[in-house]
């Protein structure tokens, strides 16, 4: 079926009032794009990102619109909408309206979103693969299963890749891991399939503890190899008693510098006497802070990674 795309172009400090109108006008599935509120987002979440993709940022400049399709049939809706944006114009205090009608192409949007998450190898002896490709002939890689379309942790980013690369060289058979900020569970199913004996996901999304277990049950894995709880185990006083009094010989971060730095305080006391903490999602423009916060509480830096702007670190209890 054959679709327009009409993009509406007003003014971020009217952009929900055209919004409401149009709603209100019986045109119900809107897709607002404001460079205004992108930058509000930022702000406000500014303790989760240490990286804002440039190229995305250049394309939200200045830019307040609202989109939306009509099937190209339907002659009688363009017509309704061409009249109701006429008429919002007319009233004035909308500011400048402007309608733009384009051809939307028939695209096969199933087969292109599963297009774009292709078999990854990583390192030596992990392949990431989405659920659909399970039976993929692995050719004797170790398979990581996902459902990459519902949270962070495709594998897709550096800063996983280098995590789960420094976890192949690990003696990892028989071993206890514990991921904080877990996403999609996709480094806890690296572990299990490198041989750890279990495995634990925390995450402070409630959607992340429900997607771990799903992506887990993809490999086979559930409890009690693998238990997942939401939370942060900074404010969480009840969780971090429960999850720190187990110790692990593998503690996992791959967040960003920030949280990271927020977290080492605590790292300590998740790390068996001669686990390995790896952490990742950090800058290099980051990279001294979060070693100056490690070192503060009593770990020695022992190898670092490098990818791209990313960096990853592995670290242990410093030697007395």
């Amino acid at each position: 079926m054959a679709y327009l795309e009409i993009t509406v172009d007003t003014a971020s400090d009217s952009i929900e009032d055209v919004a409401a109108a149009l709603t209100a006008g019986g045109f119900a599935d809107l897709v607002i794009e404001d460079q205004a509120e992108f930058a509000q987002f930022l702000d406000q979440n500014r303790a989760y990102w240490d990286y804002i993709d440039e190229e995305l940022e250049q394309k939200l400049q200045g830019l307040s619109h609202i989109k939306l399709y009509l099937e190209e049939e339907d002659e009688a809706g363009l017509t309704r909408l061409k009249a109701l944006v006429q008429k919002l114009q007319e009233k004035g205090s909308f500011g400048e309206l402007a309608l733009h009608i384009a051809p939307l192409a028939e695209v096969d949007w199933e087969g292109s979103w599963k297009e774009s998450y292709p078999p990854q190898c990583i390192g030596e002896k992990l392949l990431v693969l989405p659920y659909w490709l399970a039976e993929t002939d692995t050719e004797g890689r170790l398979p990581v299963i996902l459902d990459p379309g519902l949270t962070f942790g495709t594998g897709a980013h550096p800063s996983t890749q280098m995590v789960m690369a420094f976890m192949e060289q690990l003696p990892l058979t028989g071993k206890k891991c514990i991921d904080l900020g877990s996403g999609s569970g996709i480094l806890s199913i690296a572990a299990l399939r490198l041989g750890a004996k279990s495995a634990v996901g925390v995450d402070i999304d409630p959607k992340a503890e429900d997607i771990a277990r799903q992506n887990c049950s993809y490999n086979g894995f559930s409890a009690p190899e693998f238990t997942a709880f939401t939370g942060n185990v900074l404010s969480d006083k009840k969780l971090m008693a429960k999850l720190s009094g187990e110790k692990y010989d593998l503690v996992l971060v791959n967040i960003v510098a920030d949280v990271i730095v927020a977290l080492s305080p605590v790292l300590p006391y998740f790390l068996a006497e001669d686990g390995t903490l790896i952490l990742s999602g950090i800058l290099d423009s980051r990279l001294a802070d979060v070693k100056q916060a490690l070192h503060a509480t009593g770990l020695t830096v022992t190898a670092v990674g490098e990818k791209e702007e990313w960096r990853s670190i592995t670290a242990k209890r410093s030697s007395l």
